[in-house]
């Protein structure tokens, strides 16, 4: 089956084999795998039902030195991000607690080679870096939903959205967990058309290409369906209204219903009275807040509604099981078990084939190495 190429791809002469587009992974500790696999996985098979080698890709850590995955899973780079690659995207790979992984080194990295790159992007909270480096600022952009409400306190000149992942000109960002997959599809189909994104995704039992639209948490319209606008309007001005909530009564005029059918219309549907829904909204923002930022307690109490911090406090507790200050605790004693240093021969020279090329030539024996000619 012939393939046109995607529009807006630049023409290449008659008989010319175009160059592959090179990707540098650039794994921060404590990355998550299974977004990393998510990404790199289509690219593979891109390669392998085309014939030929339409992505390059290397694996990279800022110096070069193996890192471990969040899954405790050591994984050794190709190269270090100061060898001499052309690299035409780049993905950063983030994962638990992506602020410890920020360096001065890499901001200024990452910097000083966004120029030089085609596309910029990152998978899981490897957007963290990006926008703390200044390189989402004016962009659309997506991230794990648990750092959410921290990293929109913190780069509020970049448009987080809780959708599975976000394509927005040279910048893509990807959410974690599989969401990856989907925007690697995405961008291969915009690269070589939706014939080959549509193939790759038969060969991963991948039923339905995810889009942009997509969000990561299923939508409470959704689990409602249509027929109750009237409670979706009330949770979505609860939901933008964390910082000064609302009064019941004034919730239930806004959508020109009596407070005793609001109370009805929670219980039936949501199983719980409103101010107990309203509550685990602005409870569970003060949680993310507090397990994500250095905000102190008193501002978080401040930000999530609560006039006081004792009110804060008990309300925490009474709903979680732990007082905000252990919780606060706890996240600071967290840290990373350090891998015992392991030296890694020809850190300063690049592989002579990049994965690429070797999964590549391994694929030619299988029925479907080529099975998609691309025009």
């Amino acid at each position: 089956m012939a393939i046109t190429p995607a529009r807006g791809s630049t023409p290449t002469p008659a008989g010319a084999v175009p160059e592959p587009q090179t990707l540098g992974f650039l794994l921060l500790e404590d990355f998550t795998l299974i977004s990393l696999a998510s990404a790199i996985e289509p690219l593979r098979m891109a390669n392998q039902l085309a014939g030929r080698e339409l992505y390059r890709w290397y694996v990279m850590t800022m110096d070069g030195a193996p890192v471990r995955a969040s899954d405790g899973m050591q994984v050794t780079p190709d190269a270090s991000a100061h060898s001499p690659l052309r690299l035409d995207w780049l993905v950063v790979c983030g994962g638990v607690a992506p602020q410890r992984s920020v360096t001065p080194a890499l901001l200024t990295w990452l910097q000083s080679r966004q120029r030089q790159l085609r596309r910029v992007g990152s998978v899981c909270t490897g957007s963290w870096a990006l926008a703390q480096a200044g390189l989402l600022n004016g962009y659309d952009a997506s991230i794990h939903w648990e750092c959410l409400a921290a990293i929109q306190e913190a780069y509020p000149r970049t448009a987080w959205s809780t959708r599975l992942f976000s394509i927005d000109r040279d910048r893509f960002t990807a959410s974690g967990g599989t969401a990856p997959l989907d925007m690697m599809l995405n961008l291969i189909g915009r690269d070589h058309g939706r014939e080959l994104s549509a193939a790759i995704s038969e060969m991963f039992i991948y039923e339905r290409v995810r889009g942009e639209e997509d969000q990561q948490r299923v939508p409470l319209k959704h689990v409602l369906g249509t027929t109750q606008p009237k409670l979706l309007e009330i949770v979505a001005l609860m939901e933008a209204n964390i910082e000064e909530p609302i009064e019941l009564d004034e919730l239930a005029s806004y959508v020109d219903v009596s407070r005793r059918q609001l109370e009805r219309l929670f219980q039936r549907h949501l199983h719980c009275s409103p101010s107990r829904y309203y509550l685990k909204l602005r409870l569970t923002r003060a949680r993310q807040l507090l397990k994500q930022t250095p905000l102190p307690i008193i501002e978080i109490a401040s930000a999530c509604g609560f006039v006081s911090t004792p009110h804060f406090s008990k309300c925490y507790r009474e709903y979680f099981g732990t007082p905000p200050r252990e919780d606060r605790g706890e996240t600071l004693k967290i840290r990373r078990l350090e891998p015992a240093a392991i030296p890694l021969a020809g850190n300063d020279s690049l592989m002579q084939s990049s994965s690429a090329t070797v999964a590549l030539s391994h694929a030619r024996g299988e029925p479907t190495y080529a099975s998609i000619a691309l025009g």
